[in-house]
């Protein structure tokens, strides 16, 4: 019998006969042969989808998004603009690190402008605001005045109606935290995010996942964090490796940790580290995931981004 074979009844439909969309190794004639060679083919399916699963999930994820003026990739946190310390170069201390710069470790590095729909890295922003421009975008250099309330949702609800899926997720975001004059809901937040991911958002798809996590459905965490992490999200990643050590399975949260780590997470690189130390991960596998670590975040760093974080670190100094 061939795939040009209905796999239960044997006719030969060639390619009017519909494949199997789980594991795509067999074809049927019509649904009452499927429902009908389940039971024979349902083992291999299982086995057979779970290989593309993964074959999918464990590819190399694809290039960060660019800051659209520098055009430098765009770190998930400040931390990883940060030129590190020879320590964390030759003994990977890097989570000590991130500890000790804490406000730079969880710091958003990009701001989205809903006059543009464009998100801009906060070295770009503190640079034009240098040059004598902080009331203006930095993209499209419109008039940033400071605007009403109302005004800022007007403009945001115009990119939210043209299915912009970062107007929609900093829509939710303003939501969740009672932004711009908007009453704190909860629910409407989540709505906003079901519908980025559905376009395509991986940051919603990421902040769905901690949602669906906190509240203890896994199975929907596990979508939207391997959702998030095929488009290239390395803290959804991160979040995976963490999620497959608790439940024991060791060798897949070093599959994701290593991703990770390659794309810039301190925080899987340092998880690496304590496995290394553990005996678990070969010194050599840590060696390679660190040079794929600092050679990532040394392609996030500019000098636009350095003085924005002596900036920061000055105003967290001066704070104490």
């Amino acid at each position: 019998m061939t795939n040009r074979c209905c796999a239960e009844c044997g006719e030969d439909g060639g390619v009017s006969l519909k494949i199997c969309k789980a594991c795509m190794l067999v074809r049927y004639c019509n649904a009452d042969c499927q429902r009908n060679h389940w039971s024979t083919h349902k083992k291999q399916c299982r086995i057979r989808a779970a290989e593309l699963h993964d074959e999918v999930l464990f590819k190399d994820p694809p290039p960060k998004e660019d800051c659209p003026i520098c055009f430098l990739p765009m770190p998930v946190t400040i931390l990883s603009c940060i030129p590190l310390p020879d320590a964390t170069i030759t003994s990977v201390p890097i989570y000590d690190f991130a500890v000790a710069n804490a406000g730079l470790a969880v710091q958003r590095t990009e701001e989205f402008y809903s006059c543009c729909g464009k998100s801009i890295c906060k070295g770009c922003i503190y640079s034009f605001c240098k040059s004598g421009n902080a009331r203006k975008c930095p993209f499209c250099n419109s008039d940033r005045v400071i605007k009403t309330d109302e005004k800022e949702v007007e403009e945001i609800m115009k990119r939210v109606g043209a299915n912009d899926p970062g107007a929609i997720c900093e829509l939710a975001n303003d939501y969740n935290s009672g932004n711009i004059g908007l009453q704190q809901d909860d629910e409407k937040a989540r709505e906003l995010l079901r519908r980025a991911a559905e376009l395509g958002s991986s940051h919603a798809h990421f902040c769905l996942g901690i949602e669906y996590y906190e509240g203890g459905d896994l199975k929907k965490a596990f979508f939207h964090y391997e959702t998030a992490a095929i488009a290239g999200q390395e803290e959804a990643r991160s979040f995976l490796g963490t999620m497959y050590e608790r439940s024991g399975n060791i060798e897949r949260a070093v599959k994701h940790w290593i991703i990770a780590a390659s794309a810039g997470n301190y925080f899987a690189m340092h998880s690496l580290q304590q496995l290394s130390e553990k005996g678990i991960v070969s010194r050599e596998s840590i060696d390679s995931a660190l040079t794929a670590f600092n050679d990532s975040c040394a392609e996030m760093r500019s000098e636009a981004r350095s003085m924005y974080i002596a900036f920061m670190t000055a105003i967290k100094n001066n704070a104490k």
